[in-house]
This record gives structure tokens, C-alpha cells and sequence, in this order.
């Protein structure tokens, strides 16, 4: 989970899929824009059911 080292655990995921967008398309790193759209648990849903419930945290 990134919860439990957001800034490093981003910042490692934004690395590996820059490297990852620039090695197929030859952009440059400052080409590739990562965003982060944080949903809750509970307003993302797998079928019927929210993912806090799935987590069993619901």
C-alpha cells in the first residue's frame, strides 16, 4: 500500500513509469506527466461492493 510511505512510494512509482513511457517513445523525462488521484476506499467500487468493505475495514 502507499499509505505507509506516500511521498517515497509516489515518487519511486512516477520514476519507474517515466522510465518506462520515455524508453518506448524517446520523450524526455520533462514530456511525461504522472498524476496521483486519490479516491477513498469507500467511493471505489469493485461490482457492488466498495473497496473499504472488501478490506474488510467497512
Amino acid at each position: 500500500m502507499i499509505a505507509d510511505d506516500p511521498a517515497g512510494k509516489k515518487a519511486a512509482i512516477a520514476a519507474q513509469v517515466t522510465a518506462a513511457i520515455t524508453g518506448v517513445t524517446g520523450l524526455t523525462n520533462n514530456d511525461v506527466w504522472i498524476v496521483f488521484e486519490e479516491v477513498a476506499a469507500r467511493d471505489w467500487f469493485v461490482g457492488e461492493t466498495d473497496v473499504e468493505t472488501r478490506r474488510g475495514k467497512g
